[in-house]
């Protein structure tokens, strides 16, 4: 009986081992994610964009981009393809996004415009990049990219969430439970 309990306290530690790190190799993206949303919050709130933090961005993920196709292969050619093809895929894009940035063009868009186009440019190089390399990228592209609605959508809809968390917040504090020492007051 005792044998059986250490099998099992064994194998439940070896799954949480697993589950520990599969979510400390999910990191990095959930990093790049909260990383960009904050940019484009910034941005939205300050009314103008951050030039370096985006170009940091693109250059965080393209590094990524590098390295995870660096361990899939053993290729020596293939590990050189792997870089100039990442390395001039995320240029085009810095490229791209120095463009928005330059004030000839960011005349046409306000801050929150500006730093929702530069998200969606980064989501778009992010899921580009994923394809060639690793679905987790492309997902991370793909987060990063139903994130523009949501935020444009959020921007709009503050003023009626806040509203809807005054009214819940007043329905939660009318209804709470009373305590005995209430009735005494």
């Amino acid at each position: 009986m005792k044998e059986q309990m250490t099998s099992m306290d064994a194998d439940e530690a070896d799954s949480f081992k697993r589950k520990t790190e599969r979510l400390r190799s999910k990191l990095p993206y959930l990093g790049v994610l909260v990383l960009a949303i904050l940019g484009v919050a910034y941005t939205s709130i300050t009314g103008s964009p951050l030039y370096g933090y985006w170009e940091f961005l693109a250059l965080a993920v393209g590094a990524a981009c590098i390295f995870i196709g660096w361990r899939q292969t053993e290729d020596k050619r293939a590990r050189k393809q792997i870089v100039v093809t990442q390395a001039l895929h995320w240029a085009a894009f810095l490229v791209a996004m120095n463009i928005i940035l330059w004030p000839s063009v960011n005349t046409f868009l306000n801050g929150p415009a500006t730093g929702l186009a530069l998200m969606l440019l980064l989501a778009l190089g992010t899921f580009v990049a994923g394809v060639h390399v690793s679905a987790d990228i492309a997902i991370l592209g793909v987060a990063l990219a139903l994130t523009v609605p949501a935020i444009a959508w959020l921007k709009k809809s503050a003023l009626l969430l806040a509203l809807i968390g005054l009214v819940v917040g007043g329905l939660a504090v009318l209804f709470r439970p009373q305590s005995k020492n209430d009735d005494l007051t």
